[in-house]
């Protein structure tokens, strides 16, 4: 509960924050808004595979953005892996903020534990270390990979050439050699031969550059608007209005219920 109330205080166009949480004694639960999305994992089974390149430099820079953003407010996000990581129609959106800290205190090793990819976690992070910004560089790397190959630890020959340095460097061993995300971004961004697009006083936004039509897949786009329309069609029962009781005094029958739906 506290990682999903500090959720709502993420700022960027690519998070999905906690908009409601449970309240006291009411169980721990909370809710974002809704919109319609694929997972990760789920985007690459309807594609059939991996994804094409436009799209894991796009999901690259958007994500490198956030996470930037992200670091820029004193947080780590400690949660990033291919499941945290959301496809909608116009760019991801990345969940799962703190779920490395949620899953054990820090000095604990985090082996086996529920809602963490270990093979998209930190090696520190994994032997117990305090997640820090580096650590999600680290998971960004694994994400990508697992994008552009299906697979968080594909083989230097099994990712695509234009991704093996940026792969390579993001999941180094050591902190040390792992880029800065801005240095990063710049590079998905030179390489997409796109250009930043300026916000007036803010920063620029990098990623709409590569985030325009056909940055997904058409199987994907389909499944989306299918989603989408699934939910616009889906009907709320309405209780039925008792009928009013009979002049002469009777009790009315109780209405027929309808029937039951599943």
């Amino acid at each position: 509960m506290a990682e999903a109330d500090a959720s709502r205080y993420l700022v960027g166009s690519w998070v999905l924050p906690a908009v409601e949480l449970a309240p006291p004694g009411q169980g721990a639960w909370h809710a974002s808004s809704y919109l319609p999305v694929l997972p990760l994992p789920v985007a690459l089974a309807v594609n059939g595979g991996p994804l094409p390149e436009r799209t894991v430099r796009a999901l690259g820079l958007a994500l490198a953005e956030t996470l930037s953003v992200i670091h820029g407010q004193n947080l780590t996000h400690a949660g990033v892996s291919p499941a945290a990581v959301l496809v909608a129609h116009d760019g991801p959106r990345l969940t799962g903020f703190g779920a490395v800290r949620v899953a054990a205190p820090d000095g604990a090793v985090r082996h086996g534990l529920p809602g963490v990819d270990l093979s998209a976690l930190a090696p520190e992070q994994a032997q117990g270390g305090m997640p820090r910004p580096l650590g999600d560089v680290y998971a960004l790397g694994a994400t990508l990979a697992y994008a552009a190959t299906g697979s968080t630890a594909p083989e230097r020959d099994e990712l695509p050439p234009w991704l093996r340095s940026v792969v390579g460097r993001c999941m180094s061993r050591d902190p040390v050699h792992r880029p800065q995300l801005a240095d990063l971004a710049s590079e998905l961004l030179a390489a997409g031969g796109a250009a930043a697009q300026s916000q007036g006083f803010g920063a620029p936004d990098r990623a709409s550059s590569l985030l325009g039509p056909g940055w997904l897949p058409a199987r994907i786009v389909a499944a989306l608007a299918h989603q989408a329309a699934s939910v616009l069609a889906a009907e709320t029962p309405v209780e039925p209005e008792p009928m009013p009781a009979a002049s002469y005094g009777m009790a009315a029958h109780a209405p027929y219920p309808g029937p039951h739906t599943h």
